[in-house]
């Protein structure tokens, strides 16, 4: 090893000093000369390897980019939902809050602010349970709305939790009026359906249109006076028909509210229970 070191550099400092013209650059130029189609035979056999290696380096380089653009893409996905839902939750309690600053908000009532956290399981119950009870001052039979009209009543209640009947419950009833012509009747839930209305008792002299904003009536009489407040938004009249053998109007009601998506509501609580 030693001697072919020794003679390796003998044979540079001599290839320095002759030059390319000189004793050994002859003998390099033959050398070269003949090793050439070996060098040539040994890339193009190497080649195919050295493409394969390549070809596999940039397929694994390509996977790896696709899933970190694909973890990218599911995160950026989740963030835009979530945005999207604070959007949304934020544009539904501005709206109950403009509702309780605004002129529609009914006299004599201030609000509690729950949200709803369950719907009592029933093909039939139409109910949802919302996040404030006794302790919250919230009682039996308390009004409850949101910024879109009359959702329903207060019919049991815990210390941190309400349970509220629907409009669209087959036992609830609220007595109403048209507003444009003041026509009197009973809203209740109709027959083979969900969520749509009838104002039931309306005569039939009573003028009533397609169109019409149905709200509740809030009667009072010798001292006693209905759950509801007055002027509430119930829902627009959708249908109107009688017959010959019907002692009154058939009015078809569709609610403004959508008992569907209640995120949040409105408890009304009489002003004076809450000044005690």
């Amino acid at each position: 090893m030693g001697c072919l070191v020794l003679l390796s550099l003998v044979l540079i400092t001599m290839s320095f000093r002759s030059g390319e013209n000189g004793q050994l650059g002859g003998v390099q130029s033959a050398g070269s000369t003949v090793l050439k189609p070996f060098a040539v035979g040994f890339e193009r056999l190497v080649q195919p390897f050295r493409d394969a290696y390549e070809w596999s380096d940039s397929l694994l380089t390509a996977r790896s980019e696709a899933e970190r653009l694909r973890a990218e893409n599911r995160e950026l996905r989740q963030r835009a939902i979530q945005s999207e839902f604070a959007l949304q939750e934020n544009e539904y309690l501005r709206g109950l809050q403009d509702y309780i600053d605004g002129r529609r908000f009914p006299d004599d009532f201030q609000p509690i602010s729950a949200e709803v956290i369950g719907r009592p399981a029933g093909a039939f119950t139409q109910a949802i349970v919302i996040a404030a009870g006794s302790r919250h001052d919230v009682r039996v039979n308390d009004p409850v709305v949101t910024a879109d009209g009359l959702v329903g009543l207060v019919t049991r209640v815990t210390p941190s939790t309400a349970r509220i009947q629907l409009l669209t419950d087959q036992e609830a009833a609220v007595s109403a009026v048209d507003l444009p012509t003041r026509a009197e009747g009973i809203v209740r839930h109709a027959r083979g359906t969900r969520e749509t209305l009838v104002l039931d008792r309306v005569r039939k002299q009573d003028v009533i249109r397609i169109g019409d904003d149905v709200v509740t009536a809030g009667w009072r009489a010798s001292g006693l006076s209905s759950l509801y407040p007055k002027g509430i938004p119930i829902g627009e009249v959708s249908s109107v028909g009688q017959t010959d053998t019907d002692l009154f109007q058939q009015v078809q009601v569709d609610p403004y509210v959508d008992f569907g998506s209640l995120d949040a509501v409105l408890v009304l609580v009489p002003t004076e229970r809450r000044s005690r």
